[in-house]
């Protein structure tokens, strides 16, 4: 392997067939993976059917013009930037396409080293943005995903589900006698067993499958996507034993299981909330049986 990164994917869209054949082929020369449309109604068919990085679209054009097309990506398709194009006699300026949502803004007849300068900016922006997002979702303590990640993916997840129709685990996770352990041996100490607790989930369960989350202070959530109650149970049961094998002082680990089955009676952020519910509710099941043990509650 040659770790060789995947090009950048722009859509090129404008009403003039050789202005837009001319696009395509100096930005395929510039090394990005490029595709073409004519109007702005060929071009939502196109974002609805393909990952788009970045739309570089003309603004003047019949049927649904450049600004009608920003609108919709700025309010459909929020990883998708664009770089809006207009002849000089046009009425729209600068302000008003970044205004609208625009990451740029350029003038034609289009320069070429005006243009490779834009799209080298347009994709050096949209990585560091990438990457500030990216780093508010993670606890800094545990390296694992943060309550805000989980309210993002957990609904994300429960919906590719249903769509898919494939069967996915919600596990909640808590430190017994967290408070305790603290109070004797120090905060410190409690933060080495948050990490041991997010290292076991890096080792039990599936990379790239299962996801894990530092949800508040001692509680933890890990959601299990394309298994079934026997196999989300099993992951769980081996988190379970192998914190008691760490010897934490008198640390163990409350965890209730639900399965999360999509009710399209009802809107999705209420039938979430109410399979979030559940897994709490089978999780203090487990602390009122004693605690250090799992309850699966199907």
């Amino acid at each position: 392997m040659n770790g060789k990164k995947k090009a950048e994917v722009i859509l090129v869209v404008d009403d003039d067939d050789l202005v837009r054949m001319t696009l395509s082929v100096l930005i395929s020369s510039m090394g990005y993976h490029c595709l073409g449309a004519s109007d702005g109604i060929e071009a939502i068919q196109i974002l609805k059917a393909t990952d788009i990085d970045l739309v570089f679209s003309d603004i003047a054009m019949p049927n649904m013009d450049g600004m009608e097309l920003l609108k919709y990506i700025f309010e459909n398709h929020k990883n998708t930037d664009a770089i809006m194009a207009t002849g000089f006699s046009e009425k729209a300026t600068y302000a008003d396409v970044i205004k609208a949502g625009a990451l740029d803004f350029i003038k034609k007849p289009i320069d070429q080293a005006e243009l490779e300068a834009k799209l080298t900016r347009a994709f050096r922006e949209r990585s560091l943005v990438r990457r500030l997002e990216q780093l508010s979702l993670i606890d800094s303590l545990t390296s694992l995903w943060n309550r805000r990640a989980f309210d993002e993916r957990f609904p994300e997840e429960v919906e590719r589900a249903s769509r898919q129709r494939y069967q996915i685990f919600l596990a909640i996770v808590d430190i017994d006698n967290f408070k305790g352990f603290n109070d004797t041996h120090g905060h410190q100490e409690g933060d080495g067993v948050l990490v041991a607790l997010a290292e076991i989930f890096g080792e039990c369960t599936r990379s790239s499958v299962d996801m894990s989350f530092r949800i508040g202070g001692d509680e933890f959530a890990v959601i299990l996507p394309q298994t079934n109650a026997d196999q989300a149970t099993e992951i769980i049961q081996r988190i379970l034993l192998k914190f008691t094998e760490r010897n934490l002082g008198k640390t163990t680990l409350s965890i209730g299981v639900v399965p999360c089955v999509r009710n399209r009676e009802l809107p999705l952020e209420i039938d979430e909330l109410r399979m979030r519910e559940r897994g709490d509710q089978a999780m203090y099941e487990a602390k009122k049986k004693g605690k250090n043990c799992v309850v699966c509650r199907l």
